[in-house]
C-alpha cells in the first residue's frame, strides 16, 4: 500500500514523509519543488502529472496548497488553479484508482470573519459547527476544495476526512501588533492555549485519519492543541487572559517573567478539538501545560519533529519584515 503525499517539500509534507518513512511505510511525495522528500516534481494542477503520480497509490494525504501568505504575491487565478482545480484532479484520480482513503489538509482560516467577535462580545468558541465566513481568496478556495471533497465522498463513495488545522508554522507572525509585542517563541507558546498545534500532533491526526477514513466515510475535524479553557471563560479571556491563565496554571506568570515573556492581554477565539479526540482517537501531546513544564525544567517545548523540519518560508525571496510580506 503506497501513500501519496502532496506538498512533500513543505512544512507538513516533509513532516509526514519523515514520519511515514520512519515507520517503513511505502510513500510517494510530490511537489512543485525538488527536495529530499519529493519523489516526483510537478504541479497538482497538471492532470496528466497527477494521473501518472497516482499509479499504484492506495491512500492519499493532500497537503499541497497556496497559503495565506501567498495572498499578497499571487493572483486569485493561481489560488483557484492550485487549491480548487488541483484538489479536483486528485479526487478524480483517487476515485479512478479506487484509493481506500483520502485525507485533505484544510485550515481553521476557513472560518474567516466568524473568528472575530464584535466589540464587547466574548471570545468565539470555535467548533466544527461554526458557520465559516471566508474573508480572503485563500479561505474561499479552501472552502471550495472542502466542498469538492464532500461531494466526492457523497457521490462516489470515496472515504474522505478533512482536517482543519490551526497554526503550526514556526515563522514570525503576520500580525504587526503580535510581531512587535512578543518574540516568535513567546507568541507561539501563547497560541497553544487557543489557536496553535505542534506539527508532530498534526502528523498524528493525519495518520489516524488515513486509517479511520473508510469507517468514517466523511468527516471534518478541527486539529488544534487541547485548550484549557471552557465556554465559561470566554468573556474573561476577551478582557484579561492572563488572570484566567494564572487561575488555571498557578505560577505561570512567574515562569513567563523569568523568560522575559508576556501573556497576550486578550484572546478572541478558542479552537475546540473535542470531535477529533473523540472520533479519531487523537491525543495531542504538545499543549500549554507542556510549555510550562519545559520552562520550569529549562527544556525545549517544541517537538523534535518541529525542530527537524524547521522553517520553510513561503517565498523564494526575503521581504523587509520577514520571510513573507507581512501585513
Amino acid at each position: 500500500m503506497t501513500i501519496l503525499v502532496t506538498g512533500s517539500a513543505g512544512h507538513l509534507g516533509e513532516a509526514l514523509m519523515r514520519s511515514l518513512r520512519a515507520q517503513d511505510r511505502s510513500t510517494r511525495g510530490i511537489d512543485i519543488k525538488p527536495s529530499a522528500f519529493t519523489d516526483m516534481v510537478g504541479s497538482i494542477g497538471d492532470g496528466a502529472f497527477i494521473r501518472q503520480a497516482m499509479s499504484g497509490i492506495s491512500q492519499v494525504i493532500h497537503a499541497a496548497t497556496l497559503h495565506k501568505p501567498h495572498v499578497a504575491t499571487r493572483g486569485n487565478r493561481d489560488f483557484l488553479d492550485t487549491n480548487v482545480a488541483g484538489t479536483l484532479n486528485l479526487l478524480e484520480e483517487s476515485v479512478a484508482a479506487g484509493v481506500a482513503s483520502f485525507v485533505f489538509t484544510s485550515t481553521t482560516s476557513t472560518f474567516g470573519a466568524a473568528l472575530t467577535p464584535a466589540v464587547g462580545e466574548p471570545a468565539v468558541w470555535v467548533t466544527e459547527d461554526l458557520l465559516a465566513v471566508a474573508k480572503n481568496i485563500y479561505g474561499v478556495t479552501k472552502l471550495a476544495a472542502e466542498g469538492l471533497c464532500e461531494l466526492f465522498a457523497r457521490n462516489s463513495g470515496l472515504p474522505v476526512v478533512i482536517l482543519r488545522t490551526s497554526r503550526f508554522f514556526p515563522e514570525i507572525d503576520d500580525d504587526p501588533p503580535i510581531r512587535g509585542g512578543h518574540s516568535a517563541e513567546n507568541a507561539q507558546a501563547n497560541e497553544l492555549l487557543h489557536r496553535r498545534v505542534d506539527i508532530a500532533d498534526v502528523v498524528g491526526a493525519h495518520l489516524l485519519a488515513l486509517d479511520k477514513a473508510p469507517a468514517i466515510g466523511f468527516g471534518r475535524y478541527i486539529v488544534s492543541a487541547t485548550t484549557p479553557f471552557s465556554e465559561t471563560d470566554l468573556a474573561a479571556i476577551r478582557h484579561e487572559a492572563s488572570l484566567v491563565v494564572e487561575r488555571l496554571f498557578p505560577g505561570a506568570g512567574a515562569l513567563y517573567a523569568s523568560r522575559g515573556w508576556t501573556m497576550s492581554p486578550t484572546l478572541d477565539r478558542v479552537y475546540v478539538n473535542d470531535r477529533a479526540r473523540r472520533e479519531l482517537g487523537w491525543q495531542p501531546r504538545y499543549d500549554f501545560q507542556r510549555v510550562l513544564d519545559c520552562l520550569r525544567d529549562n527544556r525545549e517545548w517544541r517537538s523534535p519533529l518541529a525542530l527537524d523540519v524547521g522553517s520553510k518560508f513561503y517565498h523564494d525571496e526575503a521581504f523587509a519584515e520577514g520571510p513573507y510580506p507581512a501585513g
